[in-house]
């Protein structure tokens, strides 16, 4: 008997160097030509041994854990949420991650709009959902597909920390976005700081986990294969000691 097998799509983007991410990022590549030496001195034998000349191919890779799409923990945020000390990625829960997907659709939006708690509630009220604790949040933007773009970093709408604020307190505790980051692009940002300087302007989002304990998806990818609602979402992130993210391959699971 054929069972029914669920269909997966796949909701990360690559890690490389010819992704236009302003973060620094190297990868060098290990040829199986190469690797032999490597191979050799793990055995203590000489390269000679081995079948051909050749060893195991690798990478090296020096990246933040930022790079790519990851799961940025509350450390990430402040030393602090909720009074106490901010939880690195390898201290969360993992039941955080895998849980029902919501895809809210913002793709009409500018780059530089700041998405507020009533964008949020009268798109749930368009496709007749009613948000409920851990279900993962994803807003949709389509700016995974400027990837390759120069001002990918530049391109997208963002969320407020008043709409972060409101889905905490629906019982949301990973939200994310296909874009490079949570909040509005960094340029939108420091124009409203250098045009009235105060507080509560650079990463308003981010800080938001000053308050109150969430995790953030950045960088997702392939939001538009994708319904509304009636899917699981996996996004468990590795587990990197005391750190304030861990990359994830991202997956929606469809019945």
């Amino acid at each position: 008997m054929t069972r029914n097998r669920p269909r997966i799509i796949d909701l990360s983007v690559s890690i490389g160097s010819d992704v236009m991410d302003p973060l620094p990022f190297a990868i060098r590549y290990e040829s199986h030509e190469e690797g032999v030496h490597l191979g050799a001195k793990l055995f203590g034998v000489v390269p000679e041994a081995f079948q051909e000349g050749k060893g195991l191919a690798g990478e090296f890779l020096e990246l933040t854990t930022h790079a790519g799409t990851h799961v940025d923990a509350p450390w990430h945020y402040w030393p602090t949420s909720e009074g106490k000390p901010a939880r690195t990625i390898d201290e969360l829960p993992l039941d955080w991650f895998y849980n029902d997907g919501i895809v809210l659709d913002f793709t009409d939006k500018p780059a530089g709009y700041e998405i507020s708690s009533n964008d949020l509630m009268m798109k749930l009220d368009s496709i007749g959902y009613e948000l409920k604790p851990f279900d993962i949040v994803m807003i949709r933007t389509d700016c995974d597909k400027k990837i390759y773009d120069p001002a990918y970093a530049q391109s997208h709408p963002g969320v407020s920390a008043e709409a972060t604020l409101w889905l905490i307190d629906q019982g949301i505790k990973v939200m994310g976005i296909d874009a490079w980051g949570w909040d509005i692009p960094l340029k939108y940002q420091a124009e409203d700081y250098k045009r009235n300087p105060r507080d509560g302007v650079l990463w308003a989002a981010h800080f938001a986990g000053k308050e109150k304990e969430y995790c953030q998806i950045e960088k997702l990818a392939n939001l538009d294969q994708l319904p509304a609602t009636g899917f699981k979402v996996s996004v468990f992130p590795v587990k990197i000691h005391r750190a304030s993210a861990g990359w994830a391959r991202a997956v929606a699971i469809l019945n």
